[in-house]
């Protein structure tokens, strides 16, 4: 069985070279255009070059989304998009519309194509379909069950990929194709700007049947009765991998770098572990469930893979994320003298214990000696998010270690 690409989410340039230094394989990014997370902060056109010159330099792969459903006022944009993407040269596009992976083949078809979950990908005809039209990956829709996944593999050919997401958050709208924020909000999720109203509280009333109350739970704030639970396939690695998976996707473009490099870096020593010897997989399990918790997340579910998810994969009774460790930065620069520049994303104080998290899976408690604030002024705590602070910790430190919390808090 061959080993699947590890895919990870980059809402920015940093994002993305943590991801790769925390284990990815390939990273997936959108421009300032034409991706469904218009929200995020997205990639300029001169950040994207450099993103996927430094991948390439590792040996990794940048994927860039292009998965809205256009309309005609969008098509001549596309068309500029796809010419500068040409010149740029990701690894590949993430399309969902016909008519945008029709331009991409005419104007840039030399980078390959995946097609995005958003088209729906329920079916082997559906693969072969786009297999047909040229296209070399293909993300399955996230109501295939693990069988149904298998089924397909076995329907097409061996050289063409599937790709599937494993983790992150879950859309309560078939394969993301949601009304629910146009309708009240005016912002279309199918072109990049959902406001993600399943996350709210609703009260549910039928007016013409009054007595009859639909059977959820709720608190004193009302419903969440579109609150999907967070998908989870961490104790699953061996499943997915016999099911025929080439990728392994987590969602995330809007997620914190803590979040980003906690999920990479669990992911792959699992998969990792998992290739090494099916014993050792089993032993690390429970470190795999301790991580995986060390970053803002809802409660998990395994969505569709073994069954229909039923009232279990939903959040009634709230809106709040589950906060692991809290993120306190990473680190950007270190100086000869073991001093250590970050941008703060959290307050903590001299005398502190947080812990240093690194790319290899150790993590090390560190106390806080000192601190100094940009103009080299020495200061007692960091209160100040995006405040730019040098630091000496007890132990030495390296570029791009993350800073978090050393508990759960």
């Amino acid at each position: 069985m061959k080993k699947p690409e590890l895919l990870i989410p980059a809402s920015c340039l940093e994002v993305l070279k943590l991801a790769i230094k925390y284990g990815a394989d390939a990273v997936y990014i959108g421009g300032e255009m034409y991706g469904l997370r218009a929200k995020a902060k997205n990639f300029s056109k001169e950040d994207m070059t450099e993103g996927i010159r430094y991948a390439h330099e590792k040996g990794k792969k940048v994927f860039v989304t292009a998965n809205i459903t256009a309309h005609d006022k969008d098509l001549e944009g596309v068309k500029e998009y796809f010419k500068e993407l040409k010149e740029i040269k990701p690894d590949a596009i993430i399309i969902s519309d016909p008519g945008v992976f029709m331009l991409a083949k005419e104007i840039a078809p030399e980078i390959d194509i995946h097609i995005s979950t958003q088209a729906n990908n329920v079916n082997y005809a559906d693969f072969n379909f786009w297999y047909g039209l040229g296209a070399t990956r293909v993300v399955s829709a996230r109501e295939l069950s693990l069988a149904e996944i298998a089924e397909i593999r076995n329907h097409i050919p061996e050289d063409k990929e599937i790709e599937t997401f494993v983790h992150g958050a879950m859309c309560m709208a078939y394969s993301g194709r949601c009304l629910l924020s146009n309708y009240m909000t005016g912002r279309d999720a199918n072109q990049g700007a959902c406001t993600h109203p399943c996350r709210w509280k609703y009260h549910v009333v039928e007016e013409n049947r009054p007595g009859e109350y639909m059977p959820i739970e709720e608190n004193e704030r009302g419903t969440y009765i579109f609150n999907s639970k967070d998908l989870c396939m961490i104790d699953y690695v061996p499943e997915l991998v016999k099911a025929g998976i080439d990728s392994f996707k987590i969602e995330g473009r809007m997620k914190t770098a803590l979040y980003v490099a906690t999920v990479a870096r669990t992911y792959r020593k699992a998969i990792d572990d998992w290739f090494e010897s099916a014993a050792l997989y089993e032993a690390n399990k429970g470190w795999y469930a301790q991580e995986i918790k060390k970053c803002t997340y809802r409660n998990f579910t395994t969505g569709f893979f073994f069954d229909k998810p039923d009232s279990d994969s939903q959040i009634y009774d709230n809106n709040t994320y589950v906060t692991g460790c809290k993120y306190y930065g990473y680190i950007d620069k270190v100086n000869e003298d073991g001093s250590a520049v970050f941008e703060q994303k959290n307050k903590f104080s001299v005398g502190d214990k947080i812990q240093i998290m690194k790319a290899d899976g150790r993590d090390i408690n560190a106390t806080v000696l000192h601190m100094w604030d940009e103009n080299g002024v020495e200061i007692e705590s960091c209160p100040h998010p995006q405040a730019i602070v040098k630091i000496k910790f007890d132990t030495e430190v390296e570029v791009m270690d993350i800073m978090r919390s050393v508990d759960a808090e």
